[in-house]
């Protein structure tokens, strides 16, 4: 590297300030080197966002996160992040969260805070009453038979048990056997409109 004569005197004087002036930087260097999560609790995780499934290292203190980075170890993002992962943190440190069920009846202007059971219950009840009321048991369906030699179509009843007033879209952040368990509980709903986050 060459060194030009104004940036060899400019070294120069900030040399001869730093000896004259008696500046120690070893501590600013010390503090330099300690890390923030030096003594926190690493933890492994997928991202949650989309269907790629890039691996995570959560660093925690006590109950709080205060570090996220990607796992340079995890086979598919290689350690990096993209900017959703990168603030995954925010799914729990977040002001604006909102940790309980809300519910804003019909017409109303504002959300009221309920409890999980009764969530969970109105969930229940709007859905047998949305798949009995669209329930088809049966359906006409054309098929082709031959009679005495001779291609003849004719109409007959199906059963098909199916209800088309739901229609479901699966997360990207279900496992395998998650997505079985759910695909097998629509199907017995009578589900026809079963669609996957990743797919979208």
């Amino acid at each position: 590297m060459e060194v030009s004569r104004r940036n060899f005197l400019k070294i120069s004087g900030v040399g001869v300030a730093a000896t004259t002036l008696g500046l120690n930087l070893d501590p600013v260097e010390a503090k330099a080197q300690e890390l923030a999560i030096q003594h926190a609790k690493e933890t492994t995780t997928i991202c949650p966002y989309c269907s790629v499934g890039c691996g995570m290292i959560v660093h925690t203190q006590g109950d709080n996160v205060i570090n996220v980075e990607g796992d340079p170890d995890h086979p598919i993002n290689e350690g990096a992040l993209c900017p959703k992962g990168s603030s995954v943190y925010q799914l729990r440190d977040n002001k604006a969260r909102i940790t309980k069920p809300m519910y804003r009846a019909a017409g109303a202007a504002a959300w009221q805070e309920v409890t999980w059971e009764w969530a969970l219950d109105q969930i229940a009840r709007k859905t047998k009453a949305t798949r009995d009321a669209s329930f088809v048991p049966t359906s006409k369906i054309k098929v082709k038979e031959k009679v005495a030699g001779v291609e003849v179509e004719k109409e007959i009843e199906a059963e098909v048990n199916r209800t088309m007033g739901i229609a479901s879209v699966g997360s990207a952040a279900l496992d395998n056997e998650e997505c079985y368990l759910y695909q097998k509980f629509l199907r017995g709903l009578g589900l026809v409109y079963i669609e996957h986050q990743a797919r979208i």
